[in-house]
């Protein structure tokens, strides 16, 4: 019940924000007659004049509107050159996303500090000013001597302190539990950052419920499968305060994707590209259509998911890899959701000949390389191609290495794991039962051990379903339900877990069992293509009695 309310209230949201730009009148709030951004209040010493301004700016970055924030940071420069806490909002907004997985640029560090030292070259007005521009330091400051981490932890401790000496001040409350959760571990399974930020966001956003910030951070804080149903609130309300902004129209995705909902999903998600194509961001275009690929995918919807593959070359065509600060995604999420899209097609549509055709793009960021050579190497696997299968281990292998180098240890291990699935696939292949199986429970736990990035809505295929399938192909029934059913629980509503775990509730005899997923398939995927695919053909003939 709660997932058809939050997809009625966002599609009925999706519906009137389309009626209203068709009549050319949308809700203003702060810049402009079509602007909506939703309510801040951000108290400054600077001109008064300039309140507005900043207001709007800070909203701007609350919404990771990074190039639009520091853009409407300078023009209030222009207006009031002695206002010093411009500074500390362009420096922040130079940070980027926030929850972003991996190290910042040399070149996005060396712009931040100098933002930094031009804020301090200003006399301070206030403490409280002052104490805002030295806390954002700490994220550049002795970048080549601190690690990332530690700068940002530092950051947290003087945001901290900034919010303890102010406690009316709404706004420090909410930047502090941004990097709490932020800098929050994802391999910490007892997510005590998350439950620390999220007390104090949901607590302010009961107060200020048409916040941007507080909507947007609660989704991100919640953003794991033990807490994600606490983000529902967050996540019907987002876009409805700040529609103006690509992101927010895409952010309630994460938890809908959670929670299973494709279809609100999918409405998230097609607003949220269209809205990035008109502002000119191609990386958060991207970002989008592979949540959109993820969700029509899910419910089998194979015609609409292959036209968001055809049009992520012309996307990933208009984007910048120099452009260092635009919306919410970098060029992180651009190269992501090129190389995963059409892997996602390829893989959920099982079309392993597809698969091992694709060609890696070169990348900054190996990890989006090895998203395509796993593809390959499960669809050679699979049509037991041992020497292609082998290629795309040592691949793989070199992908991960090159990550290792970089210190970039998260995605070195997701690589890892996308190196042992492939191998235990290959040794599948080649009778090797056993060993195939150890492989693959390796794969699992270390899969189980983290959480993923927010750059991506799940794995290409979620280790423990390749587990059970390797389990289901092994005669093996009863263990691969099991296995289905613990993916189901991290990831509700997949297709290939609904109909794996059918499949096995059928092979140790449980007809209840497996009448009750093929019913949880076919309603998932009302929507599928007709005839469609043969597993869709196969449970509806099922539930009809003709199986």
């Amino acid at each position: 019940m709660m997932r058809t309310r939050m997809r009625t209230r966002f599609t009925s949201f999706v519906l009137a924000c389309a009626l209203l730009s068709a009549v050319g009148f949308a809700q203003a709030e702060h810049h402009g007659s079509s602007e909506k951004l939703g309510t801040v209040n951000f108290k400054t010493s600077c001109d008064s004049a300039t309140q507005p301004q900043f207001n709007r700016a800070v909203a701007l970055m609350h919404s990771f509107q990074f190039a639009s924030a520091i853009e409407a940071f300078h023009a209030i420069l222009e207006s009031d050159p002695a206002c010093s806490m411009a500074y500390w909002g362009i420096a922040l907004s130079d940070w980027g996303n926030p929850f972003a997985t991996g190290l910042k640029s040399q070149t996005q560090l060396d712009a931040g500090l100098k933002t930094v030292e031009q804020g301090r070259r200003l006399p301070a007005k206030t403490e409280r000013e002052r104490a805002y521009l030295e806390a954002v330091a700490h994220l550049y400051t002795d970048s080549a001597t601190t690690d990332q981490r530690s700068r940002k932890l530092a950051y947290e401790s003087a945001m901290a302190a900034v919010s303890a000496a102010y406690p009316e001040d709404t706004e420090a409350a909410i930047f502090y539990a941004l990097a709490v959760s932020a800098a929050a571990d994802p391999a910490d399974k007892t997510y005590a950052r998350q439950l620390k930020a999220g007390a104090i966001l949901d607590r302010l956003y009961v107060q200020y419920p048409d916040h941007p910030g507080l909507a947007h951070y609660i989704i991100h804080t919640y953003d794991v499968p033990p807490l994600a149903a606490r983000a529902a609130g967050a996540a019907q309300h987002y876009s409805e305060i700040a529609p103006s902004t690509p992101h927010a129209l895409h952010m309630p995705s994460h938890t809908f994707t959670r929670v299973g909902d494709w279809q609100a999903s999918i409405d998230a998600n097609v607003a949220s590209v269209a809205a990035a194509r008109s502002a000119g961001q191609p990386a958060d275009e991207l970002h989008a259509s592979d949540y959109l690929e993820y969700a029509y995918l899910q419910t089998a919807q194979d015609n609409a998911s292959k036209g968001v593959v055809e049009s992520a070359d012309q996307i990933f065509s208009r984007f910048d890899p120099k452009m260092l600060i635009g919306g919410a995604g970098g060029a992180t999420a651009a190269y992501f959701a090129r190389a995963a899209i059409p892997a996602r097609y390829d893989l959920e549509r099982r079309d392993w000949a597809s698969a091992v055709k694709l060609q890696p793009l070169a990348s900054p960021f190996p990890y989006t390389e090895a998203m395509t050579y796993f593809a390959r190497g499960l669809g050679a696997a699979h049509l037991k191609a041992g020497v292609g299968a082998r290629a795309a281990i040592d691949s793989l292998a070199q992908c991960r290495d090159r990550l290792n180098t970089m210190k970039e240890g998260f995605w070195a291990n997701q690589v890892e794991i996308q190196r042992l699935e492939v191998v235990a696939w290959l040794a599948s292949s080649q009778g090797q039962t056993e060993d195939a199986l150890a492989g693959m429970r390796r794969a699992a736990e270390m899969e189980d051990a983290t959480e993923k990035s927010v750059v991506t809505p799940g794995p290409l295929a979620p280790a423990r379903e390749l587990l059970a399938e390797l389990l289901l192909e092994s005669k093996r029934p009863a263990e691969a339900l099991l296995e289905f059913e613990a993916t189901l629980k991290r990831e509700p509503n997949r297709f290939w877990s609904l109909y794996g775990a059918a499949e096995a509730a059928k092979g140790i005899g449980d007809q209840e069992r497996a009448k009750k997923y093929f019913n949880e398939l076919v309603r998932v995927a009302e929507r599928a293509d007709r005839p469609g695919r043969r597993e869709l053909i196969e449970a509806r003939g099922s539930l009809s009695g003709q199986d």
